[in-house]
């Protein structure tokens, strides 16, 4: 038995297949990990999600920013952007069911002494701090408010948590922090306007959220996607970025858990893909 972990998907089926191949994954002894955003921007993002949805049963996933945009589409608390690559999967005929599984994905996962989430988690939290926070997040999802939560859960405000936050501006931090992080002060002040792998000199003493040396989470395995700028590299052991940007022409990887060895996948012209 294997638990694998993997990158944001995008929608990039064929990589998935590709690295699943190369390892010999069996869904009847293996374990496939996904940090989420598992859709949008690629080519075959109903594929995908169907991809997923099959296999669920060898499957843990954490919901991402775009699988969060494809809930609030779906549910029409918004619109799609010109960007988007979602409109096959919102006129597909098992779209109800697909979303109604989507839904109830987590947004971070604890297990195996690691710790699986899309964006990060803040300094100022524990692990065990971020669970109980995102099941607020997640019971909102399942909930009636789930709409009004889709609805207002876009902005970057508040721009850091406090525990006498309420209501929609409360979960809204607290699903930027899992979701879109990737600077901030070490006080867990956000700044979620710069993506790119150096830390913007803003007056702020932003960082990235993995490199503060005081975060309660630092001797915590935290396996991450999101940032797709980074390639993969933290510089920081027990911060394991799986995002290397196979939507926008890089590889897609695959981390194994049990021997911390790596798999990539990168794509060709046509969407053929080639092992790294």
């Amino acid at each position: 038995m294997a638990t694998y972990a993997v990158g944001d998907v995008q929608g990039c089926l064929e990589p998935l297949k590709c690295l699943l191949q190369t390892v010999k994954f069996d869904p009847a002894t293996d374990v496939l990990w996904s940090a989420g955003d598992i859709v949008n921007r690629g080519p075959s993002c109903l594929e995908t999600l169907r991809f997923f949805y099959q296999l669920r049963d060898s499957l843990v996933m954490v919901l991402g920013n775009h699988d969060l945009h494809l809930l609030a589409i779906a549910c029409g608390a918004r619109r799609p952007s010109k960007a988007d690559t979602l409109d096959e999967i919102l006129e597909a005929p098992d779209r109800g069911e697909l979303i109604e599984w989507l839904i109830h994905q987590p947004l971070i996962h604890h297990e195996h002494d690691y710790t699986l989430v899309h964006a990060g988690i803040p300094p100022q939290w524990s692990v065990k701090k971020a669970v109980k926070r995102a099941q607020e997040v997640e019971t909102v999802l399942r909930g009636p408010n789930c709409v009004e939560f889709l609805r207002t859960m876009y902005g970057n405000e508040p721009a850091v948590w406090s525990g006498e936050l309420t209501g929609m501006a409360r979960l809204r931090v607290i699903t930027n922090y899992l979701t879109r992080m990737r600077y901030c002060t070490d006080e867990g002040w956000l700044d979620l306007v710069h993506k790119g792998p150096e830390a913007p000199c803003n007056g702020k003493k932003v960082s990235a959220w993995f490199s503060h040396p005081r975060r309660k989470t630092v001797n915590d395995r935290i396996l991450f996607g999101h940032w797709a700028s980074l390639a993969g590299k933290t510089d920081t052991p027990n911060a394991i970025g799986l995002d290397t940007g196979c939507v926008w022409g890089g590889s897609l990887s695959l981390y194994c858990l049990e021997t911390g060895a790596w798999t990539r996948c990168r794509c060709e012209s046509g969407n053929q893909t080639i092992p790294d």
